[in-house]
């Protein structure tokens, strides 16, 4: 614990005029550079978590929290999607047939992922319906063959609501002249954007019974798509669920299905606080170099000190409270513009590029062209502590040399 004394010299000597300008001007550095390294951390770890909630919203809009599946499919798709519902964390159930195909129109063709949905129950598990640029899930019906396709997949096949595309499926039919595909033509009833690549390049929606006449299943559906309550349960949820159903079926999660994806946002976020943090060591170790200038201007003080019965840790603790006071004031400065900056980074950046005429995120190249920002407490109050910590750190040298201050060594030429 630090004395009422060593605390009001270590201040006193803070706040006090110094005969040297020079070491006031480092310790201002020491404290703005802790500053804009705080502010700096906690803006971009902001932006940061705001991708990766954008990307994740997006991608949760097509795929379901978890998925229970079965290899040979699954014939009474009812019972198990109220076995499910069951579980007071699911919230909604959709069956779904899913298959590889080729589409083709005129010259072009594409491969994509065709999915048979149950329009009336499909806004229970995702929010493709409020993604439509053209038509709705309500033009889906069984019998008819319509197929609603991503933006970027129609615009590749050159087609609009109204054509007729031609859905080659892998599953041939067996003729004397030998295996051919199995063609349909469907008539392209609405176009959807996601805003991402995977799912409007490479995804078409139809009627569940047509797709399940496409791929041969008869009654059988390839899965049920849950949604949850809560997202972030979706790993103890699904465990809970495989308990509960017959061995062969497989209960899978987002986090299961995109692992990699959000593996490599979380490493990315890691090597960014890293990098980052260097910036904040850097200036709290500055903090060194000025409390040795300082420790060398008074000398002569502490010799008085020690002559008048002052302890060497006492010495040292005078000179951590003033080395404390430079790290907390620059960490709560920093702590203060990194909260004000990320909450309003989405109103500056673009009032930056109106008033310097530029465009960081172009639409036309990044789905994503605004800045997103979430802040995170606890982040902050990591980084506060980090940079505290480390300011106090920087102090432990200095203020163990001044400690070791000999008072006749430096009174002998005063």
């Amino acid at each position: 614990m630090f004395r009422p004394y060593e605390i009001f010299i270590g201040l006193r000597y803070t706040r006090a005029k110094r005969r040297n300008n020079f070491i006031s001007f480092i310790s201002l550095i020491s404290m703005l550079g802790i500053a804009v390294g705080v502010t700096a951390l906690i803006t971009v770890l902001s932006v940061m978590n705001g991708f990766e909630l954008e990307l994740r919203s997006r991608i949760l809009s097509m795929a379901a929290h978890a998925s229970i599946t079965s290899p040979s499919g699954i014939e009474h798709w009812q019972q198990i999607a109220d076995l499910a519902s069951t579980n007071p964390d699911v919230v909604g159930a959709a069956p779904f047939v899913k298959g590889e195909t080729m589409l083709a129109h005129g010259n072009r063709v594409s491969g994509a992922v065709l999915q048979g949905i149950l329009p009336a129950r499909e806004p229970e598990v995702a929010d493709v319906g409020q993604h439509m640029k053209a038509g709705s899930l309500k033009a889906l019906k069984p019998g008819e063959f319509g197929i609603i396709l991503g933006h970027e997949l129609a615009w590749s096949l050159g087609l609009d609501v109204g054509d007729k595309v031609t859905v080659i499926s892998p599953q041939g039919t067996i003729t004397p002249a030998g295996t051919l595909p199995r063609l349909r033509r469907f008539t392209v009833v609405g176009i959807f954007e996601v805003g991402m690549y995977e799912y409007d390049r490479g995804l078409a929606l139809v009627d569940l019974e047509d797709a399940a006449k496409l791929f041969q299943l008869g009654d059988r559906v390839s899965g049920v798509r849950l949604k949850l309550n809560d997202m972030f349960d979706a790993g103890r949820v699904s465990r809970e669920l495989a308990r509960r159903l017959p061995v062969e079926y497989r209960v899978t999660d987002w986090t299961q299905q995109h692992a990699n994806f959000f593996r490599a946002i979380r490493t990315e976020k890691t090597v960014m606080f890293v990098i980052l943090a260097l910036i904040v060591a850097v200036a709290a170790f500055n903090i060194v170099s000025t409390l040795v200038m300082v420790v060398t201007d008074k000398r002569a003080d502490i010799a008085i000190l020690r002559t008048l019965g002052t302890t060497p840790a006492s010495v040292m603790g005078i000179f951590i409270v003033q080395g404390a006071v430079i790290g907390l004031f620059g960490t709560l400065l920093g702590a203060l513009g990194g909260v004000a900056l990320a909450l309003h980074v989405e109103t500056i950046v673009p009032a930056i590029e109106r008033l310097f005429h530029v465009q960081f995120l172009s639409p036309d190249v990044y789905y994503i062209s605004e800045l997103p920002s979430e802040l995170d407490w606890p982040d902050v109050w990591r980084i506060t502590t980090l940079a505290f910590f480390l300011s106090l750190l920087a102090t432990l040298y200095p203020a163990w040399r001044a400690s070791r201050t000999q008072p006749a060594e430096a009174l002998r030429y005063e």
